[in-house]
């Protein structure tokens, strides 16, 4: 359940009302294991997983969002509930070196809201869930990096998710009874996969005070910054330490603004909360010593640095920045700090500067590092040798794949070239 916590706040002290408020925490009740995660300024998610023996039964979740004005003054908006219904949806799920495939069972609440089923992706013609779907099924198939599927990870895994739901994609509440059936494929990660490498279009946004805008996140292939690498040959092929070229831009109707990247980390997977990481811009601030930053407009932000690999069972990168959209020649904004040194104690809180847009997270990739002994790569394979399906409940459906070899310890460090200097 994703809550945007914007509403009218009020203060503890009395009726007044802040419109200029920045959102400070989301208090949240509700049954036991419930968390909260904040994606941005004024978003959560709020997640909980059920047990066997709460099943057939119905869990209140209330909450408040708390926010506080540039005085430091506390606001709390009114209080907001929702009622979850725990129900049991037999599933089977597929997984192979390519794809997942989820069948469920046709329920009474499933074919009541037949009409509203969608995967986490609801706008890729690909992923409606009627195209396959049969009389007494629900089926999805789609590659691991489609659909919305998110990609997670922990010591030993690579885990891919995906969820069926009847919710409204844009709606924050509702007051039905939703289908919310959670469905994942988990790989060791000693194993390559083949996702079907696909290039990001442009990320879009809208918020209050800047309207619509969008990043937009490139590969080029020189430092004249001239062509851009062809978004159909992803992912793009490196060799150790060649210069990369990368532009992020953004586009907005409103005039006098600014592009500020706060951070930009590198990571084997495209999940920009890897545990493997590798810091290039940290609070504005170059990190590593190969990085070149290129003249470039207000709204641009051009730099390279060289290629270099992941230790241990890795054959792509991913990088992933966080930027934000200033106002220009606010003071007190991201954009006006600019590089802020560890230890300088010039952090900003919480609260976000009025003249500026939250921090959004944008990506593109992956590298593939081009190694003298490799032929044409066309793309990573996995030979599974068999396909693994599960049957559970409990709202929850998990592939599966295991293997018996262990995983060996990875960690990131400089490689020399393969050529002899």
């Amino acid at each position: 359940m994703c809550i945007h916590a914007m509403y009218v706040l009020r203060n503890n002290m009395g009726k007044k009302q802040c419109f200029s408020c920045r959102i400070h925490d989301l208090i949240v009740t509700g049954p036991r294991g419930i968390s909260k995660q904040r994606i941005s300024t004024e978003e959560y998610i709020i997640k909980w997983t059920p047990v066997d023996k709460e099943l057939n039964d119905h869990f209140p979740i209330c909450f408040v969002s708390e926010a506080r004005d540039r005085y430091s003054r506390v606001y709390q908006s009114e209080i907001r509930c929702v009622i979850a219904d725990v129900g049991n949806h037999e599933a089977i799920v597929t997984c192979n070196e390519t794809t997942m495939t989820v069948e469920v069972e046709k329920t009474y609440l499933i074919r009541k809201n037949k009409d509203n089923l969608h995967l986490n992706d609801f706008r890729d013609p690909s992923c409606n869930l009627t195209r396959l779907s049969n009389s007494t099924h629900v089926v999805a198939v789609m590659s691991l990096n489609t659909c919305g599927t998110l990609v997670e990870e922990d010591e030993n895994n690579i885990i891919f998710k995906n969820d069926i739901t009847s919710a409204a994609p844009n709606e924050i509440i509702s007051r039905q009874h939703d289908v919310e059936i959670a469905f994942s494929c988990v790989y060791p990660k000693r194993t390559n996969l083949t996702l079907g490498f696909r290039h990001k279009n442009p990320y879009a946004f809208l918020e209050k005070g800047f309207g619509a805008f969008t990043f937009q996140f490139e590969f080029f292939e020189s430092q004249r910054f001239r062509k851009q690498v062809d978004s159909s040959t992803y992912p793009v092929e490196v060799y150790l330490k060649q210069m990369m070229f990368m532009q992020i831009e953004a586009t907005t109707s409103i005039p006098n603004t600014e592009l500020f990247v706060e951070t930009c980390r590198a990571t084997p997977y495209d999940n920009p909360n890897s545990r493997i990481s590798y810091t290039i811009i940290e609070h504005g601030c170059v990190k590593d010593n190969t990085v070149q930053i290129y003249p470039s407009s207000r709204v641009q932000f051009r730099f390279g640095m060289q290629a270099f690999e992941f230790i241990g069972a890795h054959e792509e990168v991913y990088i992933t920045c966080t930027v934000v959209l200033c106002e220009t020649g606010v003071p007190g904004t991201r954009c006006t700090q600019g590089c802020i040194r560890s230890g300088s104690g010039n952090h900003r809180g919480k609260r976000e500067a009025v003249g500026q847009t939250s921090s959004h997270s944008i990506s593109q990739g992956p590298l593939h590092l081009v190694k003298t002994s490799d032929s044409q790569a066309s793309g990573l394979s996995l030979n599974l040798g068999m396909n693994v399906m599960f049957v559970v409940g409990c709202l929850l459906a998990c592939g599966v794949v295991i293997y018996r070899s262990k995983r060996s310890k990875i960690k990131y460090q400089p490689l020399p070239s393969s050529d002899t200097d």
